[in-house]
C-alpha cells in the first residue's frame, strides 16, 4: 500500500472513529489522533503537512467537543495546533500557536498529570520556539520552568527528555543537552505509539550525531 492510500485509508478510519468518540474512554479518544499525527508527520512530505494538520485540529476539535473537560484531548487539539503552526508558519502560524497555547493552559489547569504532563511539555515547546514581544509570547525562561515541570511528571520519556535537549543545544547548553538526548534514545516504547517513537528517537540521534561531530 502506498504512502498515498494509506494516509487516506487512515483519514477515513479517523473520521469514522470521532463518531464514536463520546463514547470512549480518553485513551481510546485521543488514539486516532495521536496515530494521523505521527502518519504526517513522519510518512508524509513535508510540503502537505500544514493541510493535513489542519484537517486533523478539526477532527481533535471534534474530540474535545464530544468529551467536556478532558484534559487528554485539549492537549492533543495543542499538539497538532502546534504542529500546524509550525508547518504554515509567518502570521497564520503565529496565531495558530497562541490558539494551541490556550488549549493547552486550559488542559494544565484541568489535570497537570495527564498524558504523564505533556502539557507542559509542549508549553515549552511553544515559549522555546514563538518569537519574544511584540512578534509573539515567547520567553525562554518560562520554556525552561516547564521544561523542567514536565521532568519531574516524567523523567525517563521520550518526548520531554527530546524536546529538553533540543531546547539546551538551540541556546548553546551542548554538554548539558547531551544527557537528556541520550536518555531519549533509549526511552522505553509507548504501547500503540511506535511510529511515533521511532520517528522521536531518530530525530534524538540526529541531534546527538551533530553534537559528536561538532566536538571533533
Amino acid at each position: 500500500m502506498n504512502t498515498k492510500i494509506r494516509y487516506l485509508l487512515s483519514l477515513v478510519l479517523l473520521a469514522a472513529g470521532s463518531q464514536l468518540a463520546s463514547a470512549a474512554s480518553p485513551d481510546e479518544a485521543i488514539r486516532p489522533i495521536q496515530t494521523q499525527w505521527a502518519e504526517i508527520r513522519y510518512r508524509q512530505a513535508a510540503p502537505q503537512h500544514a493541510e493535513q494538520y489542519r484537517a486533523l485540529a478539526l477532527e481533535a476539535r471534534k474530540v474535545v467537543d464530544s468529551h467536556p473537560g478532558m484534559a487528554e484531548a485539549l492537549i492533543w487539539e495543542g499538539i497538532v495546533l502546534s504542529s500546524e503552526a509550525g508547518a504554515k508558519g509567518g502570521l497564520g502560524g503565529l496565531a495558530l500557536a497562541k490558539e494551541a497555547k490556550e488549549r493547552l493552559e486550559t488542559a494544565r489547569s484541568l489535570n497537570e498529570t495527564a498524558l504523564n504532563g505533556s502539557a507542559y511539555t509542549s508549553l515549552a515547546t511553544l515559549y522555546a520556539k514563538v518569537p519574544r514581544w511584540p512578534l509573539g509570547f515567547g520567553d525562554k525562561e518560562r520554556a525552561e520552568i516547564y521544561f523542567k515541570k514536565s521532568l519531574s511528571i516524567n523523567p525517563d520519556g521520550i518526548d520531554p527528555n527530546y524536546f529538553y535537549g533540543e531546547f539546551l543545544l538551540d541556546n548553546s547548553r551542548a554538554a548539558e543537552a547531551r544527557g537528556y538526548l541520550e536518555k531519549a534514545v533509549k526511552a522505553a516504547p509507548r504501547p500503540g505509539r511506535e511510529l511515533a517513537d521511532r520517528g522521536r528517537r531518530q530525530e534524538a540521534q540526529a541531534l546527538l550525531n551533530k553534537l559528536n561531530q561538532e566536538s571533533r
